[in-house]
């Protein structure tokens, strides 16, 4: 117990507990959280990369679908544009420097009316938005891509400032209280989404880039956190195997220590002490070393007994 009992001094127990603790948290939030990124952008890469070989179809197909697994997907729409139903999203950026997302509203042939993102403008002094040309009247072909709605950013309500109304996010549910219109959420992977032009369609403007197709370092720091988890335990074991070791070693060496410090002299114990000549030459012979010890020998017996005094 005494090789083990300084585990339990509050050092010991802080430093477990910390590496308990820092472990469980590696397998059960960290080491999900990276690989859980890794597996969605990997399905997103494989939804993007599906949708560049599969031929447009006609959004009302989706609309009276399941909605399954259909964002990126690309579709048409044939409709006209909404009169007066520009909005803009606040805190884009376009080549790296400010700009504004501009949504609108598109009517379908049947009645329906989707949110559209138009693409992007840049900021005039990096901070108000420039004059919006209004989207073109009449009946158009939008060929776009499905896109999920963001959500509404919390604590940044819409505003309308420089005569635009404007929001923080793209969300369908947000725009079509803002329009006041009954804005048609497209059913994309269990949420609501909206159309997002490509290049070139009546309406747009500099279109939002498709994602890089790369899954990024996500699957080798999730790897790296369950690592991390399963070094944390066996270093204390290191630590702990390598103080028990230190300590068995010192105690080895205070038993040592004590033992040679209590062995009684050859004086102390009354044996007879044979005296040896330190200065004894090599020519000296062991007979000779005998006669001196029994000389001694012989005085010491002399004394014990009286005699000589």
């Amino acid at each position: 117990m005494r090789r083990i009992g300084f585990l339990f001094r509050p050092s010991w127990v802080i430093l477990a507990a910390v590496v308990v603790a820092f472990a469980y948290m590696c397998f059960t939030v960290l080491a999900p959280w990276q690989l859980g990124k890794n597996t969605s952008t990997s399905h997103r890469n494989q939804q993007i990369a599906d949708s560049v070989e599969a031929p447009p179809v006609d959004i009302t197909t989706m609309l009276d679908g399941t909605g399954n697994e259909t964002e990126w997907r690309r579709v048409t729409a044939t409709g006209g544009y909404v009169p007066d139903s520009t909005m803009l999203v606040r805190l884009r950026h376009l080549d790296g420097a400010p700009a504004f997302a501009v949504l609108g509203a598109f009517r379908l042939e049947d009645g329906r009316v989707l949110l559209v993102d138009r693409g992007m403008v840049a900021a005039v002094d990096g901070s108000r938005p420039p004059q919006i040309a209004d989207a073109p009247a009449g009946p158009q072909r939008l060929e776009a891509r499905v896109r999920a709605s963001e959500g509404i950013a919390e604590g940044k309500p819409p505003m309308t400032e420089n005569g635009y109304r404007q929001v923080y996010s793209i969300d369908t549910g947000q725009e079509a209280t803002v329009l006041d219109l009954p804005l048609t959420e497209i059913p994309t992977d269990g949420r609501g989404g909206y159309l997002q032009l490509a290049a070139d369609q009546p309406g747009a403007f500099t279109p939002v880039p498709l994602p890089q197709l790369d899954a990024g370092p996500y699957l080798s720091y999730g790897l790296q956190w369950l690592a991390f988890g399963i070094m944390a335990p066996l270093g204390l074991g290191y630590f702990v195997y390598a103080e028990m070791r230190a300590r068995r070693r010192e105690s080895a060496e205070v038993a040592d220590t004590s033992t040679s410090g209590a062995a009684p002299s050859a004086a102390e114990s009354g044996d007879t002490i044979v005296e040896s000549d330190d200065t004894t030459e090599s020519g000296h012979s062991a007979a000779a070393s005998g006669v001196r010890s029994s000389q001694t020998t012989e005085a010491r017996l002399a004394d014990r007994y009286g005699r000589g005094r």
